[in-house]
């Protein structure tokens, strides 16, 4: 058993050899099924990617079935400090199931959240990571380009910009124009007087002739980020 740190900074006991995962976040979901598919015995219905995907769906990432991942017996447990319910993931620990929580508001720190995930699996870094991280690490933030991206209605949320997406959005020329509040998220008013609100949630990138679904599919990052990010 081995006593790790995941990117909260909180101690998670794994197995020297991890056999069953459960995925609670969709991009964690299509990392581990592109890299080690074997693993994966449990993701959300929201984790549609990639399509072949054949594993037990426990609901939502925010009302996971918390009683159908006991059952799992994961080995771990992925999860997020955004996407996910503290009280589902405190639910989980007390059943006894390593919990391991990514958290990452920029590029550079989600290469680094993702690097700590495959070394908790005991898994080498994926050839698809080093090749993102080489074709990211050429982009700079250039001439603004200001934004709006709305992720969600009732209420309208926009995307914040101190969020992953948001700095995304900056390294490709189009920073988001909404800034958020110490909390990373506040309201403000749209027009008609709707509600808006930033978000912390990140949101898909579009490029021109590129679908917004790709952007978070590992499988195909590098390959797309070779064409767009030097334009």
């Amino acid at each position: 058993m081995r006593e790790l740190l995941d990117d909260t900074g909180r101690g998670v006991r794994v197995p020297a050899t991890v056999r069953r995962v459960v995925s609670l976040v969709p991009s964690l979901t299509e990392s581990v099924a592109v890299t080690a598919p074997a693993l994966l015995v449990g993701a959300t219905r929201w984790c549609t990617h990639p399509a072949s995907l054949d594993v037990v769906r426990i609901d939502g990432t925010k009302n996971p079935d918390v009683p159908r991942v006991v059952a799992l017996r994961p080995d771990l447990v992925l999860a997020n400090f955004e996407e996910n319910r503290a009280v589902d993931l405190d639910a989980l620990r007390d059943a006894g199931v390593p919990v391991w929580v990514t958290r990452c508001t920029t590029v550079p720190e989600a290469f680094e959240s993702l690097t700590r995930v495959f070394g908790a699996l005991a898994l080498g870094v994926p050839g698809w990571l080093d090749a993102a991280r080489s074709v990211w690490s050429a982009v700079r933030p250039a001439r603004r380009r200001d934004v709006v991206v709305p992720i969600w209605r009732r209420p309208w949320m926009v995307l914040g910009r101190d969020t992953f997406a948001g700095d995304l959005l900056a390294r490709r020329r189009a920073p988001s124009c909404c800034r958020t509040s110490r909390t990373r998220s506040r309201r403000t008013t749209g027009p008609r007087r709707s509600p808006v609100s930033t978000s912390r949630s990140s949101a898909a990138v579009t490029s021109p002739g590129t679908d917004r679904r790709s952007w978070t599919r590992p499988a195909v990052l590098a390959a797309q980020l070779s064409a767009t990010g030097r334009r």
